[in-house]
């Protein structure tokens, strides 16, 4: 638990990190905010922790409607986002497209506008197919800010990435905040290596955001970074190029392999977690745009006899014996596909899992702090200024 003096400092800092650009501004990747940028939704996530944990109420919105709109399923993202919007005062209304208007032909700029009159603030899952679900973000952030121009919304949402088909950035940051903490501090984690490694799962077409957004934040902190992956499990080369460019400039490294023994040699961190080859989710997003829907059955059958040739891609307790003293931290965005528990054979050992399951449900809880911080950030011009207010204020979170 915080103290107040250490709530004062986390003010302090962000008092002296440049904000300006996420007023009124989405997020999208995080490879497009700037090291203060990202240091500020630290910051505030871990500002408005100590808050609620010392009983102080975060609200600072006395009305208004946070939008959650989930193009696929989920469980932790979906509660994190409303978990944030309360946090902050604001009520979530989920738009449920099968009940919608959009059903029945609703383009995405009269959809969005109809949902924003008192938005402040949009959170969109779109993970499924190639090339789409960043676009639809984008499609629906254009939609407002033209109607805000227009004066037909008196206020323009913010659209946050709850994860799309190029990252995940509320979960990578969220698994960030849960490294700074378990290494002690942002400065702890200069030439950590870290082991974001494909693993085995008997389902087919997972989203590759998680890996890339991996890849695309850690490098940003001089960590040793190794994406290792069965051969054609490529994910997006622009992502890797991004990865190699900032792990160059903040003096650590980004490499690939094709074993997942190799990643875990000496790893500090590691991430197991299956996904779809980048050729399978695109020429699933093709199939799917060309109506051809009759060629998904055979293509998920083609992807799952190829992923059973890699079982062996499961992390196991002789793989973490490989790492850094045998004492490397699990990481996983969950759920995870366990073996014997939740399919016969999968992700992870049982026995690895269940050795950390509390830390992993510590790196789930930074989430709605991650998310509230987003939307924090992009209301309030002077964040430490609010900050301070609502410290001030002190009004109870629990009468």
């Amino acid at each position: 638990m915080k103290s107040i003096a250490e709530i004062e400092a986390l003010i302090k800092k962000v008092s002296g990190l440049d904000t300006k650009r996420m007023y009124l501004n989405d997020f999208y990747h995080t490879w497009k905010e700037s090291d203060d940028e990202l240091a500020a939704v630290f910051a505030v996530a871990e500002a408005l922790r100590g808050l609620r944990e010392n009983n102080i109420s975060s609200k600072c919105f006395d009305s208004g409607l946070g939008i959650s709109v989930f193009r696929d399923n989920s469980t932790r993202t979906r509660f994190s986002f409303a978990s944030a919007c309360n946090l902050l005062g604001l009520e979530v209304q989920d738009l449920d497209e099968k009940k919608s208007q959009i059903a029945h032909g609703e383009t995405v700029r009269e959809t969005a506008n109809m949902i924003s009159f008192m938005a402040d603030v949009i959170g969109i899952r779109d993970d499924m197919y190639i090339g789409k679900g960043h676009a639809y973000q984008v499609a629906v952030s254009n939609a407002v800010q033209e109607g805000f121009r227009d004066g037909i919304l008196e206020q323009r949402p913010t659209i946050v990435n709850l994860q799309c088909d190029i990252d995940h950035p509320t979960q990578t940051m969220a698994d960030m905040m849960s490294v700074i903490n378990y290494f002690g501090g942002v400065d702890k984690l200069k030439g950590k290596k870290v082991a974001m490694t494909w693993a085995y799962s008997p389902s087919y077409g997972k989203p590759l955001s998680v890996p890339q957004g991996v890849i695309g934040l850690f490098t940003r902190f001089g960590m040793d970074v190794t994406l290792a992956h069965p051969e054609g499990y490529d994910v997006m080369p622009e992502i890797e190029q991004i990865a190699a460019k900032q792990a160059k400039a903040s003096g650590g490294s980004y490499r690939k392999v094709n074993t997942m023994e190799e990643a875990f040699e000496g790893a500090d961190i590691v991430y197991p977690k299956s996904w779809a080859p980048f050729a399978v989710m695109q020429e699933r997003t093709d199939l799917v745009s060309e109506g051809r829907l009759d060629e998904l059955d055979a293509l998920e059958k083609k992807c799952l006899e190829h992923n059973a040739k890699f079982k062996n891609w499961e992390c196991t307790e002789e793989m973490m014996a490989r790492t850094n003293q045998g004492k490397a931290l699990y990481l996983h965005c969950l759920p995870a596909d366990i073996s014997g528990v939740s399919c016969k054979q999968g992700e992870v050992a049982s026995t690895v899992f269940d050795r950390y399951l509390d830390p992993l449900y510590k790196q789930a809880s930074y989430k709605p702090y991650v998310i509230a911080a987003m939307i924090f950030l992009s209301k309030f011009q002077n964040p430490s200024a609010k900050l301070e207010q609502l410290l001030k204020r002190g009004d109870s979170r629990i009468l």
